[in-house]
């Protein structure tokens, strides 16, 4: 069996035990209410993961629209995200990392950097400042976007089309990778980071979707067993998010292996403009929230 058919094995087999642990913990607990799927969050999940699956993420634009339409409560939304989210996840990584190729080595080594960032940076980095972090990112991104608009118009250097990394670039690669396992125990999310990352070293744009989608779909299921054991999310929204996640997933994964490189390259650079903008308005937003509170 080829290395990255073991990865996706194993990945499958946690998939399998994270959903077989939710369905049984919560086979234990009393439900009063209704558990079936509303339209209206059925709805978000397909929108929003339809969108996840070309690289825009899913978590702002479900948040967003949670709250407009108030599918659940504000405090419940992270828990729900994680939690209804990991199998339309883990459907991106399986269907990515056999479509797309991608060096194994060069997989396998960014993932494993992004979930090992994660379990050891989740102490350290709960001690940042959240909105110095946001803003130290947003502001990193538009450095990197500009960036990638010169090697674009031919004033830097040319857009890579490599499959892998080896030496001192792939070192650079695990080790960004970690920090931004790290920083994704504080919200900051990882695609955009990932997709300028793996332009700017040279590599496919493509090849970021994989890699990308791989390291979060290993990432949240152990996280979401914690939200599972607490309690702490909506039931019902995660019930209509499992459904339609992965269905909007399905639907969605094809087109990106269909759009010619030059447009996947302007999509990668409106994927990281919009995470960039969204760090930086959130960051003044918590600012004015700090000030009212005061």
């Amino acid at each position: 069996m080829e290395p990255k058919n073991i990865l996706i094995a194993v990945l499958i087999v946690i998939a399998v035990v994270y959903h077989a642990f939710w369905y049984f913990t919560e086979r234990r607990r009393r439900h009063d209410g209704p558990l079936s799927p509303t339209p209206i969050a059925l709805g978000i999940a397909f929108v929003a993961n339809f969108f996840d699956t070309l690289g825009i993420g899913s978590f702002a634009t479900t948040t967003s629209m949670s709250k407009l339409w108030g599918v659940m409560p504000d405090e419940k939304i992270p828990g729900t995200l994680n939690v209804g989210y990991v199998m339309a996840t883990v459907v991106q990584a399986v269907i990515f990392m056999t479509i797309i190729q991608v060096d194994f080595l060069t997989l396998v080594s960014i993932i494993g950097a992004a979930v090992l960032g994660a379990f050891l940076g989740a102490g350290v980095v709960s001690g940042f400042n959240r909105r110095q972090v946001q803003i130290g990112m947003g502001s990193a991104l538009l450095v990197a976007s500009a960036l990638m608009v010169l090697s674009m118009s031919g004033q830097g250097p040319a857009p890579g089309e490599a499959l892998g990394l080896a030496g001192a670039k792939l070192g650079i690669a695990v080790g960004i990778s970690m920090v931004l396992g790290a920083l994704m125990m504080l919200g900051i999310g990882f695609y955009g980071p990932c997709m300028i990352m793996i332009s700017l070293l040279g590599m496919d744009p493509r090849v970021s979707y994989p890699i990308m989608m791989g390291a979060c779909a290993f990432l949240m299921p152990s996280g979401s067993i914690q939200f599972i054991r607490k309690g702490s999310y909506h039931l019902r929204a995660a019930i209509a998010f499992l459904i339609a996640g992965p269905l909007a997933v399905l639907i969605a994964a094809p087109l990106v292996d269909r759009i010619p490189l030059f447009w996947l390259r302007i999509l990668v650079l409106a994927v990281v403009l919009y995470t960039a903008i969204r760090m930086l308005l959130s960051a003044a937003q918590e600012k004015a929230a700090a000030q009212q509170t005061a």
